[in-house]
């Protein structure tokens, strides 16, 4: 029987508690944040649960609660990301986070992508020593979506390009520009997008390189796409090789309501995260923007309240394509994720449709943990499954109504 501590309560945290106390495999669950009102909240819904106040800026504290434990699942802001990895370590368990690479390493010239490959060798050697595995950026985009392209990669022998996409189409009544963190949200639309070209992975300005597309899940209506801060053309770059039939071309775009929203004020420097000065006083122009937008719902109160005052739309696309070749022709494989909605997912859970797939996305791979079926040791990225896992992931991802459908056609170079 295992023993999970889940470290933070917001929605991808609560989320993998509450599956997680579903698991014939799991003993025991420890859910830990700075917020003890939250945790009991949580723990009260809970058969096998304990709650614990953390202070996750003291890796000491971490550590105390986390003895004994199987595996740390870090669902808390990336700020905390080495802490948890340091405590993992020093309590010898597996490891699982839904994004990382900031404040891994600092004063480089990319703090985020150094943070990455420092991960991949640093912290992989030293998991490697422990007998233990963490894997990184599990959630929805990056970790779904991984698993997608995975899935689609399958159907070449060799793989020239890969394009993911992902398009908010929800859009409530209220001004709500986005239905995840506002705080990582704005930070990644000021950002430079990374991108993988001719085997190396490169920047390029954010809201760059504009596609349109056709697909039946947005009402064959055009959609526009562009590319957007992602850590997928980082993992697939470097390894694609080994996981993606030599990919040489890698790229994330996104597109909807806030990338809508946020492409003039990016224009206009309103999100820019340089210091600047306005009569006599300093300020960050982002932390501003963030400090009077409104946050993404986090509670069923939430959710229904919005599903009240009526939805504008509910439809989003999350989509694969992979070029190569196949028997000797040139091939494009599309491969659509397709998943409850935000009045289907209140239904199943009270969450809205973006903390529903994050969360279920990032608890499947939880699952293959505690049910073990995860064999590497070390540190891998979500694209670094084995071909068996894949499968085992997208089965179980069926169960809970995130299904894939792909298709096979000619590609004319």
């Amino acid at each position: 029987m295992k023993k999970v501590l889940v470290l933070g309560s917001g929605a991808q945290g609560s989320t993998v508690a509450r599956r997680l106390d579903l698991e014939p495999n799991v003993g025991e669950i420890i859910v830990a944040d700075y917020d003890k009102a939250a945790v009991d909240h949580l723990v009260g819904m809970m058969k096998k649960a304990k709650g614990v106040k953390v202070d996750a800026s003291k890796e000491e504290d971490i550590v105390r609660i986390a003895e004994g434990c199987d595996m740390i699942v870090n669902a808390l802001p990336l700020i905390f990301a080495k802490n948890v990895l340091e405590a993992a370590l020093k309590v010898k368990a597996d490891y699982q986070d839904f994004a990382t690479g900031d404040n891994i390493v600092t004063g480089t010239e990319d703090n985020w992508l150094n943070g990455i490959k420092y991960e991949y060798t640093h912290y992989r050697e030293e998991f490697k020593k422990i007998g233990k595995l963490a894997i990184i950026g599990t959630g929805s985009a990056p970790g779904l979506m991984c698993v997608t392209a995975r899935e689609a990669v399958k159907y070449v022998d060799e793989c020239e390009t890969i394009y993911m996409y992902v398009y908010e189409g929800v859009e409530a009544k209220r001004f709500l520009p986005f239905w995840w963190s506002v705080v990582t949200a704005i930070r990644d639309m000021d950002d430079d997008a990374y991108v993988f070209i001719n085997g190396e992975v490169k920047r390029t300005p954010a809201f760059s390189h504009p596609v349109t597309k056709i697909w039946p899940e947005m009402g064959n209506r055009p959609v526009t796409l562009c590319d957007h801060s992602h850590d997928e053309p980082v993992y697939i770059g470097l390894n694609g090789k080994e996981f993606f039939k030599g990919v040489k071309n890698a790229f994330f775009k996104y597109g909807g309501g806030g990338i809508e929203f946020a492409k003039p004020l990016k224009e206009a420097g309103i999100i820019s995260h340089d210091e600047v000065e306005f009569r006599g006083a300093k300020f960050v122009p982002a932390d501003w923007v963030v400090s009077i937008l409104p946050p993404a719902p986090k509670t069923p109160e939430e959710v229904k309240e919005i599903l009240d005052e009526g939805l504008e739309e509910d439809a989003g696309a999350f989509v694969v394509e992979a070029y190569g070749k196949k028997d000797g022709q040139s091939v494009m494989v599309e491969t659509h994720v397709f998943a409850p909605g935000v009045a289907e997912s209140y239904e199943l859970t009270g969450m809205s449709a973006e903390q529903y797939l994050t969360g279920q996305s990032g608890f499947l791979f939880t699952k293959l943990f505690v049910n073990d079926k995860m064999d590497q040791k070390g540190l891998i990225s979500s694209d670094m499954l084995s071909d068996a896992q894949v499968d085992q992931y997208i089965k179980w991802a069926e169960e809970l109504k995130i299904t894939m459908e792909t298709t096979v056609n000619p590609w004319w170079e």
